[in-house]
């Protein structure tokens, strides 16, 4: 696991290493609107927290998005075998020209889940890159969205207490710190 370097009066952190093994209140899935799992971040967040996660999924879908969780929407379920409490799973945009609402629907998949850990009280929350794999999100773009959306709900609000982004890969690290002048503070 990487060191994070802590950002914002110490309650933005970054670092790298795998989001499954976070011992936070709540973890962020990047989930697809199936909620049923997938590839990524989701296929490793459900494989890790095992069955009851999907259950909870399947009874979500049953009961409030029978088509789906639509993007930029937030819920949560329990964290099953995972070290956290809790999953919010959001979904965040498929990337096109940047001219679709792309940008409003990935602040919105950071803001619900902000909302989601405040109702939860959770005072630490752990956030993969959402939509920059396959949904084909442009890594500089998606680390400014993220930056300036996080960074404001938590000037704003009390709950969560700290919220660590974690990525795979120490050059994702890296960009997302270089793209939002976090690299000039560390």
């Amino acid at each position: 696991m990487g060191e994070t370097q802590w950002f914002k009066d110490g309650r933005l952190g970054v670092k790298t290493g795998d989001i499954t093994e976070e011992k936070v209140d709540a973890i962020v899935n990047a989930a697809n609107s199936s909620l049923m799992g997938g590839g990524g971040v989701d296929g490793a967040i459900h494989m890790r927290g095992g069955p009851a996660i999907l259950d909870e999924c399947r009874a979500i879908r049953r009961e409030k998005y029978p088509k789906g969780l639509p993007a930029g929407k937030a819920v949560v379920t329990g964290a099953g075998n995972l070290p956290s409490r809790y999953v919010i799973h959001t979904v965040g945009p498929v990337w096109g020209d940047g001219k679709s609402g792309e940008h409003e629907l990935l602040a919105s998949a950071y803001l619900e889940s902000m909302k989601r850990a405040r109702e939860l009280e959770a005072d630490t929350v752990a956030f993969p890159a959402i939509s920059t794999g396959v949904y084909g999100y442009p890594k500089k773009q998606a680390a400014q969205v993220a930056f300036n959306t996080l960074a404001r709900f938590l000037e704003e609000n009390d709950f969560p207490r700290k919220v660590v982004l974690v990525f795979f890969s120490g050059s994702d690290a890296r960009a997302f710190m270089e793209a939002t002048s976090l690299s000039h503070q560390a």
